[in-house]
């Protein structure tokens, strides 16, 4: 790895009767300009020069000490000694070139902040970085060290690969086949008997009365066999999240293409709207682009993930220790997904509807709630809906949304997934997740303990349209290929809504 940087400081006078002081403080830089870098190896002041009231430098440098860092190494000083001799002051800083070039074994074609070009030559690539006076990579950026987290994002690519990583998967345990009662798409089925129908949205649907007992049969097993048992107490979370909200999570990282963004208008003014009311009346079409210029910019988007927005709640509180562990649960509205190609039935979907459990507490009591659920699962799976599935230790669901692959540095945390195979297809669905996450979120959202001790966290979501999936692909539509302990939670069939 290489950089090149050019870049003057501004100076608050004119320093030509310091320039003997200068040229002898810059030929005896070398030890700052190579301290912590291995023998021979550092950033080197390759060229500078005295332009009145301005420093220009020209910084060559490897990887040990990068040329911007060799740059802020120097600024110190320098206002010290013009400072102290001379009265100057240094005022700030200006780049107007930044080079970096780095091994690679291919071209990389998406843009990169703050980078006006990428180019891939044999076997190399080259960055020329966004500077000078209409660039957008100035002082502030360098003192932000948004040159060092555009190589970390840029290791990130060439390691990985944008958009092709492999998630880490293990199989922990597997039932016993079961002989499946169904061998066709429910999904396919629940449309011709008129239990589901399209909804107007892309990836959504209106499930009618028999399907939507479906679900509730679903809610009330959570209800009796998990959450009233390990007291859970029951919130309801907000279903818009904000960046504030993201940025603390870590999903501001990586989830932009798959989230439904949130506009509001510029002003609820009828007078700025009146054009787009009365283009409407008048064509009885809704002018896109002239709505698109009247909305402002997102603020966040639809809930994408439902706990996020409980941390809120806790933010920056210390909790007793009494309170620990804190357990609750919200069952509220929809989460939302833009899943682009990847919508399949009611399997795969863009509007989708869950029960999110969330606890935390010491590590201790975090991984023994873990245990608890993982218990109450089993009993669910095995005992009451009688499915063929498995469980496998998968790449964490918050490394995962923030496009990272592999598993957890935190012993201990980590996400499990619930599989279930589908007869008509053979292959395995994931409905059902279970999730310790460590320190992330109480870190993120500055939750403590009155021990001091580290709280941990936890978060499990039940997803009534996986479930259904999963269950009605293995037992049917039929009520008497139901498991009896099932059928128990589910009563009478509803009657559904016919049409002529």
């Amino acid at each position: 790895m290489k950089f090149h940087l050019e870049a003057s400081l501004r100076l608050s006078a004119d320093a030509g009767k310091a320039e003997a002081a200068l040229s002898e403080f810059f030929a005896g830089a070398g030890p700052v300009l190579q301290k912590g870098a291995p023998e021979g190896q550092g950033a080197h002041l390759t060229a500078w020069k005295l332009a009145g009231n301005s420093i220009d430098l020209v910084i060559d440098s490897d990887r040990y000490v990068r040329a911007h860092d060799a740059l802020l190494r120097l600024r110190r000083p320098l206002s010290e000694l013009l400072g102290k001799q001379f009265r100057i002051g240094v005022r700030g800083l200006d780049v107007s070139r930044f080079d970096i070039e780095v091994e690679s074994d291919r071209a990389i074609a998406h843009k990169i902040p703050y980078v006006r070009e990428i180019r891939f030559e044999s076997g190399r690539l080259y960055l020329s970085l966004d500077v000078g006076p209409e660039g957008t990579l100035g002082q502030s950026e360098i003192e932000n060290r948004i040159p060092d987290r555009i190589i970390s994002l840029l290791e990130e690519k060439l390691q990985s690969g944008y958009g092709g990583k492999t998630e880490h998967w293990e199989l922990l345990w597997e039932s016993a086949a079961r002989q499946p009662k169904f061998n066709r798409d429910p999904t396919e089925e629940m449309q011709k008997v008129g239990w589901i129908k399209h909804g107007s949205s892309r990836g959504q649907w209106i499930y009618g009365p028999q399907a939507t007992a479906v679900f509730r049969a679903f809610e009330r097993i959570v209800l009796e066999e998990i959450l009233k048992p390990l007291n859970y107490r029951e919130m309801i979370f907000p279903k818009l999240d904000t960046w504030d909200v993201w940025k603390k999570s870590g999903h501001a990282q990586g989830v932009y293409p798959e989230i439904y963004f949130v506009c509001p208008p510029k002003t609820r003014d009828p007078a700025f709207w009146e054009e787009v009311m009365d283009y409407y009346k008048v064509t009885h079409e809704v002018p896109l682009d002239l709505v698109k210029e009247k909305i402002d910019v997102p603020i966040g988007g639809m809930c994408y993930a439902q706990c996020p927005t409980f941390w809120g709640f806790l933010q920056g509180m210390t909790l007793p220790n009494e309170e620990l562990p804190i357990c609750v649960f919200d069952r509220s509205g929809t989460s939302h997904r833009y899943e682009s190609g990847g919508i399949h039935g009611i399997e795969r979907v863009d509007e989708f509807h869950r029960i999110e459990i969330v606890w935390l507490g010491t590590k201790e009591q975090v991984m023994a709630e873990k245990d608890k659920l993982t218990a109450c699962y089993k009993h669910i799976f095995e005992d009451i809906l009688e499915l063929t599935w498995r469980t496998a230790w998968v790449t964490p669901w918050f490394m995962a949304q923030e496009g990272k692959t592999g598993l957890s540095e935190m012993t201990g945390a980590g996400t499990v997934d619930y599989e279930a195979v589908l007869p008509y297809n053979g292959n395995w669905i994931e409905f059902q997740n279970l999730s310790v996450n460590g320190e992330k979120y109480p870190k993120g959202f500055t939750v403590k303990a009155q021990s001091g001790d580290a709280l941990w966290s936890g978060c499990s979501g039940v997803g009534l349209e996986r479930w259904a999936s999963a269950f009605l692909s293995q037992k049917g539509l039929e009520p008497k290929n139901w498991p009896e302990a099932f059928r128990k939670y589910f009563g009478e069939m509803p009657k559904g809504i016919r049409f002529l």
